[in-house]
């Protein structure tokens, strides 16, 4: 996805991805209330309650990643397309 980067995890069942948006804590909350892509959304976990100090997880979101390899492309095309809508995106 254009503007996100995330590491390659080892051995974790998360992922911690940098997105391109203004605030991840707005986003999240955005998501959940704002948007829906083929009548779905994605619930993403803030980074900012990773971290001991907040401002650096204040671009991130925690990604959980399921067994299920359909409903994890769902989420990310879903992902995808929220970042392309975003009122706050930073790219």
């Amino acid at each position: 996805m254009e503007g996100v980067f995330c590491p390659k995890p080892s051995g974790a069942f998360y992922c911690m991805a940098e997105l391109p948006v203004d605030d991840a804590d707005k986003f999240c909350q955005w998501l959940l209330e704002s948007f829906e892509f083929n009548n779905q959304t994605v619930m993403l976990a803030p980074a900012s309650g990773f971290y001991s100090v907040p401002e650096l997880g204040k671009h991130q979101v925690r990604i959980a990643y399921v067994l299920n390899q359909e409903s994890l492309k769902n989420a990310m095309t879903c992902l995808e397309e929220a970042l392309k809508v975003y009122p706050g995106r930073t790219i």
